[in-house]
């Protein structure tokens, strides 16, 4: 049971991290074309919460998918038993989660 949680929960960040991804790669080619510098982009992210909203959702997103994902290939390649991997899995969770977390709050709120 816990494994068709897991395959859904990682399916569903998927579907939320698609549309996301598009989104920061068509704000990447607007800066680039734009001829933004590092120095402006961080101008116009600042304080801005519509930026907070959209990155720290992207990185909720990776961070269950990516944790997931990494519990599957552990499991496999490792035979690790379901606490091992359970610990794992939320271990990797929130380092990405707070790694991502401090990249966000930096690039948006500082």
């Amino acid at each position: 049971m816990l494994g068709l949680r897991l395959y859904m929960l990682q399916r569903l960040s998927a579907l939320i991290m698609a549309p996301l991804t598009l989104g920061h790669l068509a704000v990447m080619i607007y800066a680039i074309q734009g001829g933004l510098t590092a120095a402006e982009i961080l101008g116009r992210t600042h304080g801005s919460v519509l930026w907070f909203l959209f990155y720290g959702s992207f990185v909720l997103a990776v961070s269950v998918h990516a944790a997931i994902g990494l519990r599957v290939i552990t499991s496999e390649i490792l035979k690790l038993g379901e606490s091992s991997l359970d610990l794992l899995t939320w271990a990797l969770a929130l380092f990405f989660l707070f790694m991502g977390a401090r990249a966000v709050m930096a690039v948006t709120l500082l």
